[in-house]
């Protein structure tokens, strides 16, 4: 259940809310019903909900039979996608550089981070003594330099407590600790790590002079939820962009709806450049999204997903929850993504 609880049980949270919301009208289209994959998705014991919406209108919804449209669910990495939109921004405004070295902007980068672009890590393409690996311990702290697990980043996102004798320390502090580590695999490969994403919250921090939390409330407006967003804090009260969202099922869908709104960094990210994304023939992962030139999206640990059709303005958002060790499943998000792309292209 802390995936539909996170906001209560993190030890640190913000909660904001929009003041208009996005309205979404129920117009249902049977035919996404026989959508390939759909029955045997709904059926899997994981699954909680998904919505399909295009423009302002309901196309799809379904639930869990504990689970409905006011509940909250984490979002987890799909959380990353706020950089993809403050970026974009900061970007087309020319007040963002992404082909300049972080360390021009974050003096107090660290040694991973302080020679790479910006780009680098919009792509996923920065190597590090971090490994996204779910399964690490978080106990001993690992000497300087050796591989850091990700369970050592919850420590910092405020989701685990320290262990016994040791500080409490913030995502940036965690993040400038790492080192630069050989590549393990081919340059154009995705090296996924989330410490990227919250050294990115810290360039848009410098190049702004506004804090996240200016940032992040100016989507949840521009987005319209109808509901309250939450965001875990971190121990120095910077929100996790590296996967501290918690929405319900019908926001994450309007969510989608803004990010499918064109821009010029949208197309940079739909045109085929970024690293290789494994598993998922044909998607690469460009400006914090995945892209397979038509449609973009987003995973989150455990089975969420958010795929988005920015010619159609259609957006698909699906929550699970995977009761694996390591919260993964050898081909599932690619069946997930497979039937969502399917439930976007069927579309009437």
């Amino acid at each position: 259940m802390s995936f539909r609880n996170l906001h209560l049980i993190h030890r640190r949270g913000l909660s904001l809310r929009a003041p208009v919301i996005w309205p979404l009208e129920d117009d249902p289209d049977s035919s996404l019903q026989e959508a390939t994959g759909l029955a045997d998705l709904l059926a899997e014991p994981c699954f909680c909900a998904l919505v399909v919406v295009q423009d302002g209108r309901i196309r799809l919804e379904r639930y869990a039979a504990d689970f409905g449209p006011a509940n909250f669910h984490s979002i987890q990495s799909i959380t990353k996608t706020i950089a993809h939109i403050v970026i974009g921004k900061l970007v087309a405004e020319r007040t963002l550089d992404v082909t300049r070295a972080i360390g021009d902007y974050v003096q107090e980068a660290g040694p991973a981070y302080t020679g790479v672009s910006v780009q680098q890590a919009l792509d996923m393409d920065v190597s590090s003594n971090f490994s996204e690996d779910y399964s690490a311990p978080y106990a001993p702290a690992p000497p300087p330099g050796a591989a850091v697990g990700y369970a050592r980043q919850e420590i910092a996102m405020g989701w685990r407590l320290p262990p016994p004798g040791e500080a409490e320390f913030g995502v940036r502090d965690f993040a400038a600790a790492l080192v630069p580590a050989p590549r393990k695999v081919a340059s154009p490969e995705t090296l996924y790590a989330s410490p990227n994403t919250d050294m990115l919250g810290w360039v848009i921090e410098r190049v702004t002079g506004k804090g996240l939390v200016h940032h992040v409330n100016t989507i949840v407006e521009a987005a319209g939820f109808e509901s309250p967003f939450h965001i875990s804090l971190d121990c120095k009260g910077v929100p996790v962009l590296s996967g501290g969202g918690v929405m319900t099922a019908r926001d994450l869908a309007r969510y989608g709806l803004l990010l499918a709104q064109s821009s010029d960094f949208l197309v940079d990210t739909m045109g085929g450049k970024g690293t290789r994304y494994v598993g998922v023939p044909g998607w690469r992962y460009r400006n914090h999204l995945l892209s397979d030139g038509r449609r973009v999206g987003h995973p989150g640990y455990a089975g969420q997903f958010l795929m988005v059709d920015p010619e159609r303005c259609a957006a698909a958002a699906f929550f699970s929850v995977l009761e694996t060790p390591d919260g993964t499943s050898e081909g599932y998000f690619a069946r997930v993504m497979g039937v969502l792309g399917g439930l976007l292209d069927g579309i009437a």
